[in-house]
């Protein structure tokens, strides 16, 4: 008897692209990044399925380590109630080298953030852009 190496699993070859829509409009983007993000189960399975909103998110430090703030994963519809909250925090994984070198570029300049670029997965992994970006005016925003 046969049985598949991937029976009744998620097929990981599916490509899947998040992206923020407000970023290219608010930021001029200066620098991207390639990071991880640690996720439960259920928020893996709602991200796969595309249910992730990047629009009104940001990086933020807490300590020594970068967040995801106001990232929106909603709710895995097979997952136990009470189990996800669309909205809380999601450390990022970062090497440290990277962080140290984002954090004084920011420090030196004025006007400088890091925000979400895109989620996407890589393999069976699932990866976020983040960049370096600084903020537009209204008037730049227009054209």
């Amino acid at each position: 008897m046969t049985h598949s190496v991937n029976s009744g699993s998620y097929c990981a070859c599916r490509n899947m692209k998040i992206v923020n829509r407000k970023l290219q409009r608010d930021y001029e983007i200066l620098e991207k990044l390639e990071v991880g993000i640690m996720l439960t189960g259920p928020e893996v399975k709602s991200v796969r399925e595309e249910k992730l909103s990047l629009d009104n998110s940001h990086v933020k430090v807490i300590g020594n380590a970068r967040f995801l703030v106001n990232a929106d994963i909603y709710p895995y519809l097979r997952a136990p109630k009470g189990m996800q909250e669309p909205k809380s925090s999601r450390k990022l994984l970062i090497h440290k080298s990277e962080l140290l070198r984002l954090q004084t570029k920011i420090h030196r300049a004025s006007g400088l953030t890091i925000a979400p670029v895109s989620c996407y997965n890589k393999g069976a992994l699932i990866k976020l852009e983040i960049a370096l970006v600084r903020g537009r005016k209204d008037i730049e925003k227009r054209k």
